[in-house]
């Protein structure tokens, strides 16, 4: 998996490609951590993740709930059509916003 990070004008774009699953999970969960929180926006951009397990949800969820207290939001952009499948076969699809 890899993640790239890019400013954009009103916060924060991550782009994560590869697997998203229990070996990979840490590592963006450690760079959502990194983020200084504020009132911003923080793009997750999933166009292309080939596969996302229920760790990599439990982190698209954590990325979420950090974003939240602070006033800011997380919004994922462009999910492959593996990841959306999975968002809303798990009911995420309705919590979080998309792009």
């Amino acid at each position: 998996m890899t993640i790239t990070q890019n400013k954009t004008s009103d916060g924060l774009e991550l782009v994560v490609a590869g697997r998203l699953d229990t070996n990979t999970a840490p590592e963006l969960e450690m760079a959502l951590k990194a983020i200084e929180p504020a009132k911003q926006t923080l793009h997750l951009n999933l166009k292309d993740i080939e596969y996302v397990s229920s760790a990599g949800l439990r982190v698209i969820l954590l990325a979420h709930k950090i974003m939240l207290p602070t006033g800011g939001k997380m919004v994922i952009k462009e999910p492959s059509e593996f990841c959306r499948q999975v968002l809303s076969a798990t009911g995420m699809d309705s919590i979080l916003i998309f792009e």
